[in-house]
């Protein structure tokens, strides 16, 4: 049965998404088969993997309203051993719809029950928001993984998030678990890194991830190819570290 790892921070611009896609890619990559969910409105995990959106009939919103199910709506990548469900720009109306009904928090949950035995892992892209849709994915996760950038405000907002993950422990998802915290936009040589890292690991000990994520401008422009870095540019940093992380994520889980 696949294990699902959330990937969440309401911040936004903290590397979620491009932590959703490449690190999908290069567990789909060691010959784990992967799917990515994409719950973002915004959908650029869809685009990033050279999905258009707007050309599918299933998307998430479809399924999160009970239009279709996520079989319906599973896209094949090109890349190995990576499906996806698309997002939709509908996705932030179903904020609103969602309310409404009964058990709103695990209709994520029981839609992918029918395909996680198809996977070894599912990952979830989830909106830069503390919402009904990151709750479902919560509801729905094994484990947590937060991006956070090395910047002066890295901490900024984490203690809601934490909050919220503490709510949904207690009401929904007792099992739900902390894959980890992963750095992001790294540069190990200002001092101003070195204080978000020693910072980052004195609200998180022994929850940060070894493999830290560099900032490099070839990780910002595979996304406008359609691409994970391990598939736009074999060489680089990114693909490095997100092939590094893959690895201490997978070797954990055996």
């Amino acid at each position: 049965m696949g294990k699902i790892i959330a990937i969440a921070n309401q911040k936004g611009g903290v590397g979620k998404t491009t932590t959703a896609v490449n690190l999908s890619a290069a567990i789909g990559a060691m010959g784990h088969k992967t799917l990515l969910v994409d719950i973002d409105p915004q959908g650029n995990s869809s685009s990033g993997v050279g999905i258009d959106r707007r050309q599918k009939k299933h998307t998430m919103y479809e399924v999160l309203i009970g239009e279709c199910t996520v079989a319906d709506a599973i896209v094949k990548t090109e890349f190995s051993h990576l499906d996806v469900v698309p997002s939709s720009m509908d996705l932030a109306a179903a904020e609103l719809e969602l309310v409404t009904l009964e058990h709103r928090e695990s209709i994520l949950k029981k839609a992918l029950a029918p395909v996680r035995e198809n996977y070894d892992y599912i990952l979830i892209d989830c909106p830069p928001s503390l919402g009904i849709i990151t709750t479902n994915a919560l509801c729905a996760a094994d484990t947590l993984l937060v991006p956070i950038q090395c910047e002066y405000y890295a901490l900024e907002g984490l203690s809601q998030l934490m909050n919220t993950v503490r709510r949904v422990k207690r009401q929904y998802n007792e099992l739900l678990d902390m894959e980890g915290v992963l750095l992001t936009m790294y540069d190990g040589r200002l001092n101003l890194t070195q204080q978000v890292v020693e910072e980052v690991k004195k609200y998180f000990p022994r929850k940060v991830f070894a493999t830290v994520i560099p900032r490099t401008v070839r990780l910002s422009e595979a996304p406008s190819f359609g691409k994970p870095i391990r598939y736009f540019d074999k060489a680089s940093k990114g693909t490095e570290a997100y092939q590094k992380l893959a690895e201490e994520i997978t070797s954990h889980d055996r």
